[in-house]
């Protein structure tokens, strides 16, 4: 993988001082993957996108690499959550971290992809105006938002659906690069931003807009996985071996995150994946990256089918959505093999 120069000695500089965790959980996993067949391919693809959320599988390289992956492959895409669907959709991607709500509108679409595994909650935070007060206040009201079918606009539909409000009729959404949603709301132009780290942390740092919803903390949101590990279909069905090593290493990478966030928002910051160091510490800082052992996917994915057929997102039931997008095994195994 090309990068700034000396980025892959930070990686292995950063896992080997990888102090909070016990050798056996932070790096005895080799041991494991050693005795298994080695992966059918050596090569792995994920999306890289300048979100701070998606940090454990930028922390993941050479974890990936200790997995058997001698080409791992970070490909650059635009700021738009979409990038990540329309990559893992047409093979250019092989595994990423994404959004739950948009991974199952592609799945009710009859993309070619499988959802493996949960990671983290929480991330999303909704910033507005004092004329917003709750979710229920934004009825009539105008929301910046990315594009339409972007995560920040599928996650705040299921969020007013869950409130009684119809985001199809009942607010404005607008679309705006971030920059400029920030600006917009800190001008009362729009009433509401939602979005994603280090979008939250420049928000609070310029004082713009209150904090109307934190998924990480605030009730229903924080009972559920928000990104979660999702294959190429087709990948994950030739490539059984290579699917589990790189999954294990994305959840490895998340426990090194939520044991040492500073370590991994400097990995972040010297790897070029963000620029600023101090949003990138309070967001790996707040993010709940411990949560993969102990929330069931399941639960999320009924949730969000849900919501999202409540508001006419997906037209299938919650169940088909789980029998014919989600293989929980690897999971399930991983879990039995890296307790804490």
């Amino acid at each position: 993988m090309t990068g700034p120069a000396g980025r892959r000695y930070g990686r292995r500089d950063f896992l080997s001082h990888a102090s909070a965790l016990s050798a056996g959980v932070a790096l005895g996993f080799p041991r494991l993957a050693a005795a298994e067949p080695p992966p059918e391919t050596t090569r792995i693809r994920l999306v890289q996108l300048p979100t701070i959320c998606q940090a454990p599988q930028y922390v993941a390289e050479e974890l990936l690499r200790s997995e058997g992956f001698t080409d791992v492959q970070y490909l650059k895409k635009p700021g738009a959550t979409k990038a990540i669907e329309t990559a893992l959709a047409s093979g250019e991607a092989d595994i990423n971290m994404h959004f739950a709500a948009p991974s199952i509108i592609r799945v009710d679409a009859g993309d070619p992809i499988t959802i493996l595994a949960g990671v983290h909650v929480g991330c999303f935070e909704l910033f507005a105006t004092e004329r917003v007060r709750s979710l229920r206040d934004l009825r009539g009201k105008t929301v910046a938002i990315l594009e339409l079918g972007a995560s920040n606009h599928v996650f705040l539909s299921s969020m007013l659906a869950y409130v009684g409000v119809d985001p199809r009729k009942d607010v404005n959404f607008e679309t705006h690069q971030s920059a400029e949603a920030m600006q917009l709301l800190a001008e009362g132009k729009v009433d509401a931003f939602l979005g994603y780290p280090p979008e939250p942390q420049e928000l609070r740092a310029r004082k713009i807009g209150h904090v109307v919803v934190n998924s990480s903390v605030d009730q229903p949101w924080s009972q559920y996985f928000c990104c979660m590990v999702v294959g190429n279909r087709e990948f994950v069905r030739n490539h059984p071996v290579a699917t589990k090593r790189a999954l294990r290493a994305i959840l490895k990478a998340a426990d090194i995150c939520a044991a040492e966030p500073a370590r991994s928002a400097k990995l972040l910051v010297d790897g070029g994946y963000t620029k600023r160091y101090d949003y990138a510490v309070q967001a790996v800082k707040d993010i709940p990256y411990n949560k993969w052992r102990e929330y069931d996917p399941q639960d999320t994915m009924r949730f969000y089918a849900l919501r999202l057929h409540e508001v006419g997102m997906i037209q299938s039931s919650p169940q088909k959505i789980i029998a014919e997008g989600t293989d929980w095994r690897y999971l399930n195994e991983l879990k039995r093999e890296l307790k804490a």
